[in-house]
């Protein structure tokens, strides 16, 4: 297939993006980037979020977990949908209450400024490796496959790439990404459906024939039973639902979108709508990872036992490559499909690259600006001065986010998916910690280096543990419940440096002091 003819699509569909983007952001202000003035469509936000919350990991990685662990990852989503709930009833309904731009304002009111910083912080490294590490794995795609044949350079596709993000979400923040994320969904959603409608015509099966094919190869496995495995069946249902709790319920970046909803009974039908939504798209994804691999054996593959990284591993080959895991999708697509379903794939993966990219860059920017530098706080800033700094913040950002995909290509990781649930457990959880403290007790926090010194011990307690737990634990394995260890480690290290609550007896001018440094 021609990498010209590709490109040309892929710009044609930033052209397009650019268009959604000038007409959304006129007359836009400060409120609108941050909020979109509240006043966004609850159903064009659920919609747009399945691309955010799904990203190109899901689109890429998802399909080829099924050739080795089946359908173990929709464990997980169980556990998503779980987590919506608790979000969208305890969490969205506290941040309406209080009337939040940035969600870690809660901290501020709760705790003081040391605890809203330490979450904010903690907030911007989280989404920062997160959505770079998504990133990346869509940019290496797109240059393996297409850029690479033009001699372009890697550095180069990512600076052009992130150009085109910055250049889209300048003005219009969140008011544009509730817009562009539909569309970006949109074209995802066509493209899976298309892979999967093409490839079960290819191989002449129906509905009912493909699950009865998938299930004689034991593709569709559910279940994992081995309470040592790190996919054991609770772990990933826990797992699953404090990953929502932390990655959606306590990231600016999803519930900036939430709370751009008019009113909080709409965005609780955002949230409940987008975990159905969620688990669906999830469920045919994981049905096209076992068509792939019907197809790819079909074509003469087979699964061979070989050394990756200097450890024995099962292979999947294909006239000589191995296409296991991430390469599996877009091997197939670019090798064996027709030419169109090629284009659809690229359309479908840039569509799910965007979202996950644009949300994190404008919510990166809105945390930083709003919590660290205060800029809804500082009265003596006009709003051109604001928004001359909310500027200046949002190009920093696509400078870090440029430096991090880098260095993601020079570590090569060949399944992104695994490293981003790694990451989200060590710095997602201190974030549980505090919230859960916030909203389960009544204790105060001291204003001291206690805090974020004590939200730096608790992942690096937890990687030790992680990463002797097999020899300690007989073979026992720790997978994504690292999050909720991280967040019960941190929860249990706050209540032993918190002290009592206000009390009747408690000076007037004690607790005025307090007030003051929470203003």
């Amino acid at each position: 297939m021609s990498p010209t003819l590709l490109f040309t699509f892929v710009f044609g569909y930033f052209l397009l993006l650019l268009g959604v983007a000038w007409y959304t952001s006129r007359n836009s202000n400060n409120e609108t980037f941050f909020i979109g003035n509240r006043s966004s469509n609850w159903m064009l936000v659920a919609f747009g979020m399945i691309g955010t919350s799904l990203s190109g990991v899901t689109f890429v990685s998802v399909p080829g977990t099924v050739g080795i662990g089946g359908f173990g990852y929709f464990q997980v989503v169980i556990g998503y949908f779980l987590g919506y709930f608790v979000v969208a009833f305890i969490l969205l309904p506290m941040y309406y209450k209080m009337n939040l731009t940035s969600i870690y304002s809660y901290l501020l009111q709760r705790f003081g400024f040391t605890s809203y910083k330490t979450g904010a912080l903690f907030f911007i490294i989280s989404r920062t490796l997160g959505a770079t590490a998504r990133l990346y794995l869509v940019i290496n795609v797109l240059q393996i496959f297409i850029l690479d044949e033009m001699h372009v350079p890697f550095g180069l596709t990512t600076f052009i790439i992130l150009l085109m993000i910055l250049l889209y979400t300048f003005e219009g923040g969140v008011r544009t990404i509730v817009f562009t994320d539909t569309l970006q969904t949109s074209f995802m959603l066509i493209g899976l459906l298309v892979c999967v409608t093409y490839i079960m015509h290819q191989l002449n099966l129906s509905l009912s024939d493909t699950w009865a094919v998938l299930k004689s190869h034991k593709y569709n496995t559910l279940i994992n039973t081995d309470y040592k495995s790190s996919g054991y069946f609770l772990k990933s249902l826990l797992g699953g639902a404090f990953i929502t709790i932390a990655m959606t319920g306590l990231d600016q970046e999803m519930m900036q979108k939430n709370i751009s909803v008019h009113n909080l009974r709409d965005s609780q039908k955002n949230m409940i709508s987008l975990s159905v939504l969620q688990g669906v798209v999830v469920f045919i994804f994981l049905v096209l990872g076992g068509l792939l691999y019907l197809f790819a054996l079909n074509k003469g593959a087979a699964f061979d036992q070989g050394m990756v990284g200097g450890k024995p591993q099962m292979q999947f080959l294909l006239d000589n490559k191995n296409i296991l895991g991430d390469n599996l999708f877009p091997q197939i697509a670019f090798n064996y499909l027709p030419p169109i379903i090629g284009i659809i794939f690229i359309l479908g993966l840039i569509s799910a690259l965007f979202p996950s990219a644009d949300g994190a860059l404008t919510a990166l920017t809105s945390s930083f600006c709003i919590d660290i530098i205060g800029l809804k706080r500082n009265e003596s800033w006009n709003e051109k001065q604001k928004k001359k700094i909310r500027m200046t913040v949002h190009i920093t950002f696509a400078v870090i986010f440029f430096l991090c995909v880098i260095i993601f290509k020079w570590i090569d990781n060949k399944s992104i998916i695994d490293i981003i649930l790694k990451l989200a457990g060590y710095t997602y959880g201190p974030l549980l910690g505090l919230f859960s403290f916030g909203i389960f007790t009544k204790r105060r926090l001291p204003e001291s280096v206690a805090v974020p010194a004590l939200c730096l011990i608790a992942p690096a307690i937890c990687y030790y543990i992680s990463d002797n737990a097999a020899n300690w634990f007989n073979g026992f394995q720790i997978g994504i419940e690292l999050l909720i260890l991280n967040g019960l480690l941190t929860f249990i290290g706050l209540f032993i440096i918190s002290k009592k609550p206000y009390t009747s007896s408690d000076t007037e001018l004690e607790h005025e002091l307090v007030q003051k440094q929470k203003l």
